[in-house]
């Protein structure tokens, strides 16, 4: 009996993983999703909304990688988008940003997804094919082989300079995109941007949905015209993040459902996995095609 029961819970959150990616409008198409699934799903709450997944070091960073946590294993990676990868400046008055773009580089995408590095980051780390088990490469394959681009800046300061340099990367593919839905993912404090965006009203209204990965959470989203709008919001973390601690993140995820049942946000949380593991583990397509059906696009 505890095994018919595991395995109805295991099948019950498969299916609310799953379901939340069914096409509506547009959706990224599946690459290498074998790869890249979640291991498992151990515990389910929130009607699906909240997912323990299992983590394993040794099979998911050891045996994934040739050289742990700096060169994954060929199969997890194409390099043919190098191809349509170019490294770029925007500029705007006082305010410039360097980026890396992977895809549809100088506009007419489907869909745009920027990521934001953490401290001592670079635009570099975004665009690293080989670190987080090839993670970024999939993104990166992900935006190549659905007409849409990924952006990967680099931010010397995590404060209201970078909030403005982001600012001005979102304007500048929201204009040369027109209609394609934004979405900005930010690993650890750069959490801080994240959060500035959505306090700013003129970026806010362009953007479609937040990832958090290792990240931090703001209370102050919950005065901002983008939580009242309803833009998703993801939350992955590990439980043995030691930077930020996964309770507060929780907390934040329980918070955003109390104050709307309804509010479409996601929490995964990576049993075991460190700072780090949201960002080699986080499952883009899954995540980014349920962004996409709340908004309808």
């Amino acid at each position: 009996m505890k095994v018919s029961v595991q395995a109805a819970i295991i099948a019950t959150a498969l299916v609310c993983l799953t379901s939340f990616a069914v096409a509506a409008g547009l959706q990224l198409s599946a690459w290498k999703d074998d790869l890249f699934d979640y291991p498992a799903v151990i515990a389910t709450a929130y009607g699906g909304d909240y997912v323990k997944v299992a983590y394993d070091e040794q099979r998911d960073l050891y045996q994934r990688d040739v050289v742990p946590e700096k060169e994954t294993k060929p199969e997890y990676v194409d390099l043919g988008v190098k191809s349509v990868e170019k490294d770029m400046v925007a500029k705007e008055g006082r305010v410039s940003v360097k980026f890396i773009a992977t895809g549809k580089v100088n506009g007419g995408a489907r869909v745009v997804v920027m990521y934001v590095h953490g401290r001592r980051g670079n635009r570099g780390q975004g665009a690293n094919d080989g670190m987080f088990g090839g993670n970024f490469n999939r993104i990166k394959n992900l935006m190549v082989r659905n007409d849409g681009v990924y952006l990967s800046p680099e931010f010397p300061s995590l404060s209201r300079r970078g909030v403005a340099q982001a600012k001005l990367l979102i304007l500048e593919y929201a204009k040369n995109s027109p209609g394609a839905p934004i979405f900005v993912a930010c690993g650890s404090l750069g959490g801080r941007i994240c959060w500035g965006l959505a306090d700013d009203d003129e970026a806010a209204k362009h953007i479609d949905g937040f990832m958090l990965m290792g990240s931090t959470s703001d209370d102050g989203f919950f005065r901002t015209e983008a939580f009242k709008r309803r833009v998703p919001v993801y939350i992955g973390h590990g439980t043995g993040d030691i930077v930020i601690s996964w309770k507060s993140q929780e907390a934040f995820f329980k918070k955003i459902k109390q104050l709307d049942p309804n509010y479409p946000a996601k929490f995964a949380l990576f049993d075991t996995g460190s700072h780090g593991t949201p960002i080699r583990m986080t499952d883009w397509r899954l995540v980014l095609n349920w962004m996409l059906q709340v908004n309808g696009a």
